[in-house]
């Protein structure tokens, strides 16, 4: 497997990569650049926005559904109309989002954090029929939300803990059901788990921060390889491609003493395995 560069842009803090599977696109945001970014016609197209943005999810061909440090909104491509759909702690200015998917049921998972990662100042929430429900608490760096293909779980994390839980989910309207359970605890591996994805086979591939990797976990939990990547903070994965067999991931060039060229660049690869269609969010 050959990793190649799929954008040269050097983002701040790249995160929150979706395949629009309509579209056959890829976006990404960075978050500390305020800023959602594509390809189209050879060449980078970003969007310019006011307050942080962290993750995306597909309402149709020309919308998306966008979190930012103050709402889950709407977003139309080609006219740049933007709608609150909702706020999301919009009342605390300490807060941002991070991490977010839709899961198989239309909703939106979408996790924040503190902008200086104070503990346990983030949460988790869905977004559901135009309700937000708060789902966790308590949450330092909010990470990993996925969804297994047979619908029967959610994946999440605080980075800080270093440990991946597994969440079942009722598979009538996909609200969680029991108590989450740790799915992979990679604290004694010292290896800190950020944003991941679930192929079309139920395997977990797991962006690791500051290992420049992406790790994959059969569903039972178990290390089956990683790929290295030329940058230090992989941020987070995403299936895309014409057959979805080529995995993207953001990284980041903040923090780091001596940045070089690659970080916070996107890369591309080609694995041996095909990822899900990305869910289309329900308004």
């Amino acid at each position: 497997m050959t990793v190649t560069i799929f954008d040269t842009t050097q983002c701040r803090l790249g995160e929150g990569p979706l395949w629009h599977p309509v579209r056959g696109q890829l976006f990404w945001f960075d978050i500390l650049g305020r800023q959602l970014l594509t390809r189209e016609g050879g060449k980078t197209r970003n969007w310019q926005f006011e307050e942080h943005v962290s993750a995306a999810g597909w309402i149709s061909e020309t919308e998306l559904m966008i979190a930012s440090e103050t709402a889950l909104f709407s977003f139309d491509l080609t006219s740049g109309e933007r709608k609150t759909l909702v706020e999301l702690e919009a009342d605390n200015p300490a807060t941002r989002s991070n991490d977010g998917r839709a899961d198989p049921w239309g909703g939106f998972w979408i996790g924040t954090m503190g902008k200086n990662a104070e503990k346990g100042a983030g949460k988790i929430y869905r977004y559901y029929h135009g309700e937000l429900r708060r789902l966790v608490d308590s949450v330092t760096i909010s990470n990993a939300i996925c969804f297994s293909p047979d619908r029967t779980c959610a994946y999440y994390c605080d980075t800080k803990e270093q440990r991946i839980m597994r969440q079942s989910l009722e598979p009538e309207n996909g609200w969680p059901e029991g108590d989450a359970e740790v799915f992979v605890d990679l604290a004694e591996y010292e290896l800190n788990p950020d944003g991941a994805v679930v192929d079309a086979f139920g395997n977990l591939w797991n962006a690791q921060w500051g290992a420049s990797r992406v790790a994959q976990y059969d569903a039972r939990g178990h290390f089956m390889q990683a790929i290295e990547f030329p940058a230090t903070q992989i941020s987070c994965p995403a299936f895309g491609g014409s057959d979805l067999s080529t995995l993207f991931a953001t990284s980041a060039a903040h923090g780091l003493d001596a940045a070089t060229e690659a970080d916070g660049q996107t890369f591309a690869v080609v694995v041996e395995v095909k990822g899900q269609a990305e869910h289309q969010v329900k308004v």
